[in-house]
Order: C-alpha cells, then structure tokens, then sequence
C-alpha cells in the first residue's frame, strides 16, 4: 500500500516538478555564464594591464621629473571592472542559493498535498475493516477467516503510520474544534460536560495536519 501512494503522488507532481528543476537549470546556467564573464573580463584586462605597465616604464623617466603632489592617480579600469563582474556573479549566486531552497520547500509541499488526498480516499477503506471486525461474532474470532482480516488490517495501519498517520484521540478529551466534529450531545456519567462522550468516526492526523476531524458526540 505504501508503494501504491507514492506512486499516486508521485503522479500527481511530476508535471511540476519537471517544471521548477527546468528554472533551477536555468538558473544554474546563469551563474555559470556570470562566471565565464568575470574570467573573460579578467584575462582581457590582465593584457590589457600588461601593455599599460610597459607604457608607463618607457615614460618613467619623465614621470620622475614631476612633482610627487602634482601626480594623479590612475584608476585601474581592470580592477573596476572585476569588482563589477564580481558583484553581479555573487548576487546572481545568491539568488541562485534562494531559489533552489524555494524549490525544495514547494516540492515538499506539493508532495505532502498529494500524500495527503491519497492517504485521505484510504481512510473510508480502514473504516469498513474496522466495522467488519466489529461485526464478527464472538464464536468466529478466532476463525482463519476473521484471523486473516485482522492480519490484513494491521498490515494496512502499520503501512499508513509508517507513512506518518495517526490516529486523533477523542473520548475522554475536552471537545478540541481543532481536531474533533461535533455532531450531537449526549447524557453522560463518565465524561465532564464539555468533554467527548463518544466516538462516532475516528479522525486521523497527517503529520502536523489534521487528515479528517473526529466524528463525536460530546457530553451536555
């Protein structure tokens, strides 16, 4: 059964997901061409560097002639343009670095929706079991058939819990709107007033979300 839904799931977001690792390969080539630029731009400049440096030694002689306070500093156009190519390869990285954790969050959550409608159309399934069980007689449970249900039952909730499934706990807890559905008030010696009485279908959490309220009937 666990395969079974990751399968459905998987289905269910490979469209998406084939489209969000398109942008990050986009967005990888753009860091990469953001790279190349500051390479090129470097070697280029470092010739270029190279040919001031050999102008500047043949007038070093009439340079010297000049006053120390009378020099103007030249500007490197090669460290400007580094520093230039630079900053933009560091943002395109970064914004590189947000998209890709952007992606990740998205495809989690997309995975835990899919999960989620799967996992919610099973719970109908576990219901009836658990009635079929319910409605054995006592002289036939201990039968190979109501054993092999029951065998079959545990093996369906143990897949589902390994899955991160798990039952809301409702009688004897104060009504929560949160986690329970109620959907009567009874009379009762065992419960406080306010409290869940009964448990008319069970509710069942998703991890940290609520995959279907509890049924119940709380105490008046």
């Amino acid at each position: 059964m666990s395969k079974e839904v990751k399968k459905e799931t998987a289905e269910k977001t490979s469209k998406t997901a084939k489209e969000l690792q398109q942008e990050v390969a986009e967005k990888a080539k753009q860091v990469a061409d953001a790279a190349n630029k500051v390479a090129e731009a470097a070697e280029a400049e470092s010739a270029e560097a190279e040919a001031d440096n050999t102008e500047e030694a043949a007038e070093g002689a009439e340079g010297e002639k000049k006053s120390l306070f009378g020099k103007k500093e030249k500007k490197n156009p090669f460290k400007e343009k580094f520093e230039e190519m630079q900053d933009k390869y560091m943002r395109q990285l970064a914004e590189f670095e947000n998209f890709r954790k952007r992606t990740d969050k998205e495809k989690a959550q997309m995975f835990d929706q899919g999960a989620s409608n799967v996992l919610e159309k099973i719970l109908p399934v576990i219901d009836n079991f658990e009635r079929g069980l319910a409605a054995v007689p006592e002289e036939e449970k201990g039968s190979a058939f109501a054993d092999g249900m029951n065998m079959i039952y545990k093996q369906l909730m143990k897949q589902i819990e390994d899955l991160g499934v798990t039952p809301i706990e409702a009688v004897g807890k104060e009504f929560d709107p949160n986690f329970h559905n109620a959907v009567m008030q009874v009379d009762s010696e065992d419960v406080e007033e306010g409290f869940v009485a009964q448990e008319l279908q069970k509710g069942y959490m998703y991890h940290d979300t609520v995959l279907r309220h509890s049924m119940v009937a709380v105490a008046k």
